[in-house]
């Protein structure tokens, strides 16, 4: 069996840790899981699929080695690996465009309420 179709049967963080024979504290697996996996994902699509067994199983310990370093320094808030969590900072847009008539003096501006 390939290292490729061992990983496809992994199931959680701690397999793939052992698997790949990657040491970690459960308390920041416990905290990070999610976020170490797809951080290893993403890189690791970045990288070159010609390579044998052996080296496709350093190439993929490498990756989650450098994943797992990453929030040990950080937290999961603090790098932003899902969209979820980049958008929770960028800025929001403004929904209303002033508008302008040519020769006019400025913006239109919406009509103030009234009260009744």
């Amino acid at each position: 069996m390939t290292v490729l179709e061992q990983l496809s049967r992994l199931s959680s963080a701690e397999e793939f840790f052992q698997f790949l024979n990657v040491p970690y504290e459960p308390a920041v697996l416990n905290v990070a899981r999610l976020h170490i996996l797809k951080r290893m994902g993403d890189s690791v699509r970045g990288s070159s699929p010609q390579l044998d067994d052996d080296a496709l199983r350093e190439n993929f310990r490498t990756h989650l080695q450098q994943a797992y370093r990453d929030f040990v320094r950080s937290t999961p808030l603090n790098e932003r690996v899902f969209k979820v969590l980049k958008d929770a900072v960028r800025p929001k847009a403004s929904r209303l465009v002033p508008l302008s008539i040519p020769g006019s003096k400025g913006n239109i501006e919406p009509p103030k309420s009234r009260s009744v």
